[in-house]
């Protein structure tokens, strides 16, 4: 079964950083497209990061220039990294896989989230 865990959650001051970690298995992760969501209470979840097999990337505007999305296919492990971090980020973070064992017919896997707090 595909599993992901997230780490690295916590409370920030403003202007602060954080490192949100995801491990993943049940997944061929080296082709694997990944994710970072976030949803905040009473708010639909949100696109926040994604990265390719081949490193692509790509990230909502509201975050461009301050959070960076890696992975480390070794370790099957996608990171987020999270600068200069604001109250607006305060969210529920989630990973997400893809997992396509046919093409157009791909299904996305969630790991359980990890707190991100940012107080003012």
């Amino acid at each position: 079964q595909v599993t992901l865990v997230e780490s690295g959650g916590g409370l920030v001051r403003a202007g602060g950083s954080l490192r949100l970690s995801c491990a993943a298995s049940g997944v061929i992760f080296r082709i694997t497209p990944l994710a970072w969501y976030r949803q905040a209470p009473g708010k639909q979840r949100e696109l926040v990061a994604t990265i390719t097999s081949r490193e692509d990337t790509n990230y909502v505007d509201s975050v461009k220039g301050r959070f960076t999305i890696s992975r480390d296919n070794a370790k099957n492990q996608v990171y987020l990294q999270m600068n200069s971090l604001k109250p607006e980020d305060t969210a529920v973070y989630y990973c997400a896989a893809e997992k396509c064992p046919i093409i157009e017919n791909c299904s996305r896997y969630w790991g359980q989230g990890t707190q991100v707090t940012v107080s003012s």
